[in-house]
């Protein structure tokens, strides 16, 4: 990321802030390593809404190259589930935003500011992709 994990956590709590019924977010790489996240999120608690974002975007992009236009791309996944919303949008080149959200959450206005936040500062989420370590010879 070109922005340090603390420079983007003020960002993710005032979109919580002005958002009713959210409550939590976070920005993830493609791969599913959290990169920043709101405060309410414990540690293990981020970890594995990484990797659960993470894979619902895998899994997303698969349907869009087989069943969509072909390019794979995506807009956003949304996932319903008793007592919550999981909301998940591309936020710059190999990122994602991702941010949960209570049932009766207004999910226009939701989807709306998290498209927002990502036009704005699209260019600071995005991730790189990792590399792997050289070995030792």
């Amino acid at each position: 990321m070109k922005t340090t994990d603390r420079d983007l956590d003020w960002l993710l709590e005032n979109l919580l802030e002005r958002t009713p019924g959210t409550r939590h977010a976070l920005v993830l790489s493609k791969d599913g390593l959290k990169l920043c996240n709101t405060h309410g999120l414990g540690v293990d608690q981020a970890d594995q809404l990484s990797a659960i974002a993470s894979g619902i975007q895998s899994l997303s992009h698969a349907a869009s190259i087989e069943f969509g236009d072909g390019t794979g791309d995506l807009r956003q996944s949304m996932t319903e589930f008793h007592g919550g919303l999981l909301f998940i949008v591309a936020a710059g080149e190999g990122a994602h935003l991702a941010v949960v959200a209570a049932e009766e959450s207004d999910i226009g206005l939701l989807g709306h500011n998290m498209n927002e936040l990502v036009e704005q500062l699209g260019e600071h989420l995005t991730a790189a992709p990792r590399q792997p370590e050289g070995r030792p010879i």
